[in-house]
Parts: structure tokens; C-alpha cells; sequence
């Protein structure tokens, strides 16, 4: 133990990586006890750790929070032996990476045991190779000439330039996407939710940089994926330089808070992003309102034991929702918070209620759209009513419904009512705290449900607005399909035995020729009645 403590008074030249020296005294100690051995330097030359492992493996001490120096190397190199001449193990490329550390280095013994060549490791700026690192041919101790002090130097400054490409731009945070599938009966592919999940993300204004999948028999009840695959998620995040984890499935409050433990970094869920988005695009006060609902009954169960998980979800990607200041309340609070909410709601609703019972007063039918998310409703019904309702190639560019008169020949009108799209999987909350702004559709006449027809996954969208209309018991609505975006269909794509197997009318909402049967089908549904006109089944 004396040979150890004499360790920490060596002092080590700015320029090199350790003198032949100390390597010849640590490979001396290694070999008399038969366990590895190893120094933590700093850049000043100092070694402020001395470490005994055993004869496979090094236990480093904690560092603290492997993310503290984001940008930059953590300022600290670790140097150790191996007792039988191997190279640099998984161990040691693991702990360069989580641990950000200036360089790993081995020094690998000859048959006796001596010192006889440094083997190193560092990590690099991120690549198209997906490398995180580097490591360099052996040398002899006594030739190694690495110019340690301007290696570092150029390796920091690179890494700093990598940083600063990755958040100039349009400010979007930077993701690592994570989809774990279990085979279960019904699953999306992973190929197909991932690409939802990027759409999620690009209109949150999050960028995914790097995409984990994982096919386990059953989730993991703690981290979800393996624990493999969970060091290699940390490692992915250090790599892009990501700031946060999304999941491409729901979390408990338990898992999101041992996977924001285990990563140090931001962690949500699909529904915390939904949530998120929903908060940034709710314009009116009802909107709003319903978000707050929303958000507040997912953000109840998870008060307790907050995480740093917890601050993604405080002020949304954007400082939206909420905020810090409320979910610091209480849980008597946030409940008596959520009654409030409740109650203006219900007042809302009333006061909804009364205006549509007046505009259905007048004999006039109407339809409601419905439809997947950016399935192009809010464009059809700008193309249909020559209105201006905000239409963006972004899902969920709507949340409030908006109505307009649609005029035809012979003094025929019908309502026309854009609404919220859905998406599979809408989280519960969220389908209970925009019901009453559904309740527009249980008055219609008629449902427009419009297909994004020119989506690989219509079919299984057309199953997903399918169930949710179950979900608010709104089946027994006649419905009408429209597949829209013909212009921009596969050419391969069968249209018409497709708009033939599903009772369906295609259309594009940019070109207003094509619109031509779809008004010709409305018309011929609206018939005159003592009250004015009424919807018959055409």
C-alpha cells in the first residue's frame, strides 16, 4: 500500500501522457499483487486518484455527472495496467465515453510482467462511420511521443466546432429516439411508428439525430430496454450531442425517472410530446384550457419523486404548458387546480352548445371532417369554402374547431366543421379533455373522413380514427371517405380500385377540378325539407 500512496506524488509533464517512470512503477505494483492498477491525471500533470481493481477489470471512483463538461473533455486521463499483454477492453472504451475523459491508456506487460507498450483511446467528433472513438496503434513505452498537451488542444477544439454545427440552425433540441417492440398482436412496425414519431418531433421542433430499436419478448419493467441497449443509448446521446430521449412508446413515472437516472438526461414518452405539441398549438382559451386538463392529469402520479425527466415536461420543448411554477404545487393543489379547469370547461361547453343548437335551428345540415393528423382536412375545407384556416404540412396544425358555410346551386348550403386530427394511440387524457370540443361532431349529418391516401400507412390510419370514433361513440355516424393527396400518391398505386374497395372519393385539395364529385355527392345528399333542407343517405 506504500508503493501505491508514493503514486500520487509523481507529477507528470504537460506534453506527455505518462512518464516511462510511473508505467514501469505501475506495471511493478500490478505484477506484485496480480490486479490492475491505475492513475487519473489531470491536465496540470497530477494524479488525483490512484485505482486497484482486479485482474480483469479497473473500478473507477465517481465523477460525478458524466455530462458536466458537454462540449468539452472532462479534464482528467485514465491510465491503468493490464496483466497479460490485452488490449484495451470494452470496459475501457465504455468508461472513456460515459465518463468523457481526455484519453484511456493501457499499459500492456511483457511475459514477465514488465512494461512494454501504451496502447490509447480517445473519443472523436461524430462521423458518418458512427465511430465514438478512436483507438491507436501500441507503441513501446519508452518511444511513445504523443504531444499530449497539443493533442487535447485539437481534439477539444474539434469537438467544440461539432457542438456548435449541431445547435446553429433552427434552434430545434436535439433527440435520440427510442423504439422498443415486443411482437405484440397489433404493434406498428418500428419502421413505420419511428417515422410518425420524427413528424411528432419536427412540428415540437425536435430533431432526432439517431434512432435505437430493440426487440425484446416483453419490456423491461425498470429501463424498458436491455441493459445493454440502455449503455448503448447513453453512449448514442454523448455521440450527437443530444439533450433529450424520446420514446416511442408511453412510460410509467418509475421507468422515466431510472432511465432520466441512468442517462442523466431529459426523458419523455410519446404522450408527453403529444401533450406538448397540443400545448403549443392551442390558440383559444377552450383549447388551452382542455391542454392544461390534460396535462396536469398525466403530470398528477409522476409530482412525487421528480426526476430531472420532470423538467422537459415543466415548460414543454418550448416553454409551453403549464410551467415550472405549477408543477412545483402540490398534489392537493394540482387537484384543486384541476376541479377549476374542469368547471370552465363545462361552462365552455354550454356556451358552445347554445351556439350550435342556434345555427342548427336554421334547417341547415352539417358535416363534420375527421381524419388522421395532416391528412389535409383543413386544406380541403379551405378549397371547398375558399376560407383561410391555417393549413401546414405539420401534424396537428389544428386543435379548434373551426365551422364555415359552403354554398351551392338552388340556395343548398351545408356546415362545414374542421376538427382535431387523430393519431393512434391519442392518450387518453387527451381523447377526454377535447371530447366536449368534439361534441360538434355528434351533431353532424355526415362525417368527411379524409386519407392521406399517398401515406404507405393509410390503411392502418383509417383503423386508428376508426377506433377513436368508437372510443366517443360516434360509429353510428354515416361517414363518407375522401382520399386526398391523389397528386402526390404512388404511381403504382391502383386509385380508383382502392376509392372502389373502400366506398371512397378521390380527390387532391390543391387542384379544385378534382373536387368536382365530391361537391356533386354532397349536393345530391342535401334534400329539400319543411324546415329548409335536410342530410338523406345518398
Amino acid at each position: 500500500m506504500d508503493a501505491l500512496d508514493r503514486v500520487y506524488r509523481r507529477r507528470i509533464p504537460p506534453d506527455q501522457v505518462v512518464t516511462i517512470e510511473l508505467a514501469e512503477t505501475m506495471a511493478e505494483i500490478s505484477r506484485g499483487i496480480r490486479r490492475q492498477v491505475g492513475v487519473l491525471i489531470d491536465r496540470r500533470g497530477r494524479v488525483v486518484h490512484v485505482i486497484c481493481g482486479d485482474d480483469h477489470k479497473l473500478f473507477l471512483p465517481d465523477l460525478g455527472r458524466h455530462r458536466a463538461g458537454r462540449g468539452r473533455l472532462r479534464g482528467l486521463r485514465l491510465v491503468h495496467t493490464h496483466l497479460f499483454g490485452e488490449a484495451l477492453s470494452r470496459d475501457d472504451l465504455t468508461d472513456l465515453s460515459l465518463l468523457h475523459l481526455d484519453l484511456v491508456a493501457v499499459i500492456q506487460a511483457d511475459a514477465e510482467g514488465r512494461a512494454a507498450s501504451l496502447e490509447i483511446a480517445h473519443l472523436v467528433p461524430p462521423s458518418p462511420t458512427g465511430a465514438l472513438w478512436e483507438v491507436l496503434e501500441p507503441t513501446p513505452v519508452r518511444e511513445h511521443a504523443l504531444d499530449f498537451d497539443g493533442f487535447i488542444a485539437d481534439l477539444e477544439g474539434q469537438l467544440a466546432a461539432f457542438q456548435r454545427t449541431q445547435k446553429a440552425g433552427d434552434g430545434a433540441t436535439l433527440a435520440v429516439a427510442v423504439h422498443v417492440t415486443t411482437g405484440a398482436t397489433g404493434e406498428v412496425k418500428p419502421e413505420e411508428s419511428l417515422a410518425e414519431l420524427r413528424e411528432l418531433a419536427a412540428t415540437a421542433n425536435v430533431r432526432i439525430v439517431e434512432t435505437l430499436v430493440q426487440r425484446r419478448r416483453k419490456a423491461d419493467p425498470r429501463f424498458v430496454l436491455g441493459r445493454g441497449k440502455l449503455e448503448e443509448l447513453v453512449l448514442a446521446s454523448m455521440q450527437q450531442g443530444a439533450d433529450l430521449i424520446l420514446f416511442d412508446r408511453d412510460l410509467t413515472p418509475a421507468q422515466a425517472r431510472s432511465i432520466g437516472d441512468a442517462t442523466e438526461a431529459k426523458v419523455i414518452d410519446r404522450t408527453q410530446l403529444i401533450l406538448d405539441i397540443f400545448a403549443q398549438r392551442a390558440t383559444t382559451r377552450d383549447g388551452k384550457l382542455q391542454v392544461e386538463l390534460a396535462q396536469l392529469k398525466y403530470i398528477l402520479p409522476r409530482l412525487a419523486g421528480r426526476s430531472s425527466a420532470m423538467s422537459r415536461l415543466a415548460g414543454g420543448i418550448g416553454g409551453r404548458g403549464p410551467g415550472e411554477t405549477k408543477l412545483e404545487i402540490d398534489r392537493r393543489r394540482a387537484k384543486d387546480r384541476l376541479t377549476h379547469l374542469q368547471k370552465q370547461i363545462k361552462k365552455l361547453a354550454k356556451q358552445r352548445q347554445g351556439r350550435r343548437h342556434k345555427r342548427l335551428s336554421g334547417g341547415v345540415p352539417t358535416a363534420a371532417i375527421v381524419g388522421y393528423t395532416n391528412a389535409g382536412k383543413s386544406t380541403l375545407l379551405n378549397a371547398l369554402t375558399g376560407a383561410t384556416v391555417l393549413a401546414e404540412d405539420k401534424l396537428f396544425a389544428t386543435l379548434d374547431p373551426t365551422t364555415r358555410r359552403l354554398r351551392f346551386p338552388d340556395e343548398r348550403e351545408l356546415v362545414l366543421t374542421d376538427t382535431v386530427g387523430f393519431i393512434r394511440d391519442l392518450p387518453p387524457d387527451l381523447v377526454a379533455a377535447f371530447k366536449a370540443t368534439l361534441e360538434e361532431l355528434e351533431e353532424a349529418d355526415l362525417l368527411l373522413h379524409v386519407v392521406d391516401i399517398s401515406n404507405p400507412a393509410f390503411e392502418e390510419q383509417i383503423e386508428a380514427v376508426e377506433r377513436i370514433l368508437e372510443e366517443l361513440e360516434l360509429q353510428a355516424l354515416e361517414r363518407l371517405i375522401v382520399f386526398n393527396k391523389i397528386d402526390a400518391a404512388p404511381e403504382d398505386l391502383d386509385i380508383e380500385a382502392i376509392s372502389s374497395r373502400f366506398g371512397a372519393i378521390a380527390v387532391s385539395a390543391l387542384d379544385q377540378p378534382s373536387l368536382r364529385p365530391l361537391t356533386e355527392r354532397l349536393i345530391a345528399g342535401i334534400a329539400p325539407d319543411d324546415r329548409g333542407w335536410r342530410w338523406s343517405v345518398v
